[in-house]
């Protein structure tokens, strides 16, 4: 996607071969800010301090972590280690875990002395592959916006959606954006509501930085304006990402996800939910079982800007003492989803929609 009008991807090697670049999402959209991990303890200070946040992209970073680890220390032991610490540092994604998993089984087997080579080149492949998974979730995206387009006589589709599921969530395109940028590219009139999404405001902060980037026309609007947005007719359809995915369907996002698909079921607005098959948790039916992180309550009493003096600080909106709860996600049930968009296609949020496009499942989950 596009950087100040040149391409660009969150996470690359550079050009020494082994240190690793990421893009201090927390700077955003006030600052561009590029960080260097050079150890494992970057990558998983980068993971829990959401310098890199997006279920796609911390999987990606775990992965570059894992072989930032070994290069240090190619031990059995260490790698268990680096794994282990890691994976703990964000719960609910499930992407950290695959991607960690993935890494250990190609280089487990090998001699220590060519397991670091052999994580850096899995962690180059994980990322060229999310790219071009999030590319074509968006060309099968792509289909239903043009539907809706015509049925418009082209006149702009609106899109609602939730947080930051775009390119700075995964490698490159995004998920629940990819779509959009795609009908934009291919000249489909598109106009995006975007959800402040509180309370660390990733959709203020990253989805409309993004989506100005790339020239999509959108506005942004508080968590609460969708639902009425949705009663008086204004969004044609709402396309969010996911951070885990259960077997059956039911989707654990952001939280305040589940209460824009209450708003869509009971206004008839279709409600997708766009993913890389690697954010399905296949192990796990019910989302009652998904872990849901805790965060800190400063998140939700302070908030991040820019003053008028051109300074960048965190201020208080709350009197002082005031306690603050923070659960970072929540769970729609599959019965409120209208279908997942995903690399293979788009399917019905069910298990028999889910081993449609994924039937080398079907054996696992009998």
């Amino acid at each position: 996607m596009k950087l100040h009008g040149q391409a660009a991807r969150t996470i690359w090697l550079n050009a020494d071969g082994w240190s690793v670049g990421v893009i201090d999402q927390t700077r955003l959209p006030h600052e561009l800010v590029k960080v260097t991990l050079t150890s494992m303890a970057d990558a998983a200070h980068a993971i829990k301090s959401m310098q890199v946040r997006g279920a796609p992209l911390i999987g990606a970073t775990a992965a570059y972590g894992l072989a930032l680890a070994l290069r240090d220390d190619a031990s059995d032991t260490a790698l268990a280690d680096a794994i282990a610490h890691l994976a703990e540092q964000r719960p609910t994604a499930v992407n950290l875990r695959w991607a960690l998993e993935d890494v250990r089984q190609v280089v487990q087997p090998l001699a220590q002395e060519a397991r670091a080579a052999a994580a850096y080149s899995r962690a180059l492949m994980i990322c060229d592959e999310d790219a071009e998974m999030c590319r074509r979730i968006g060309l099968h995206g792509l289909e239903l916006i043009r539907a809706i387009s015509a049925r418009k006589s082209g006149a702009p589709v609106n899109i609602l959606t939730h947080c930051n599921a775009g390119w700075l969530a995964c490698v490159d395109w995004g998920t629940a954006t990819s779509p959009i940028y795609h009908a934009h590219d291919a000249g489909i009139a598109v106009h995006v509501f975007v959800d402040e999404t509180r309370p660390r405001n990733q959709g203020a902060s990253l989805t409309a930085f993004e989506l100005l980037q790339h020239g999509v026309p959108h506005t942004l609007i508080v968590d609460n304006a969708g639902g009425h947005l949705m009663q008086t007719g204004e969004v044609d359809l709402v396309i969010v990402g996911t951070d885990r995915v259960t077997a059956c369907g039911d989707v654990a996002n952001k939280i305040g996800t589940y209460l824009k698909a209450l708003a869509a079921h009971d206004n008839g607005v279709p409600f997708y939910v766009a993913m890389p098959h690697t954010t399905i948790d296949w192990s796990i039916d019910n989302g009652a079982d998904i872990p849901i992180e805790e965060r800190s309550g400063d998140e939700v009493l302070r908030m991040q800007g820019r003053s008028a003096d051109g300074s960048i600080a965190a201020f208080d909106i709350a009197a002082p003492g005031t306690r603050a709860r923070n659960p970072g996600f929540d769970v729609t049930p599959a019965r409120l989803v209208t279908g997942f968009i995903t690399e293979r296609g788009v399917c019905r949020a069910t298990r028999d929609g889910l081993l449609s496009l994924y039937p080398e499942r079907r054996e696992a989950a009998a």
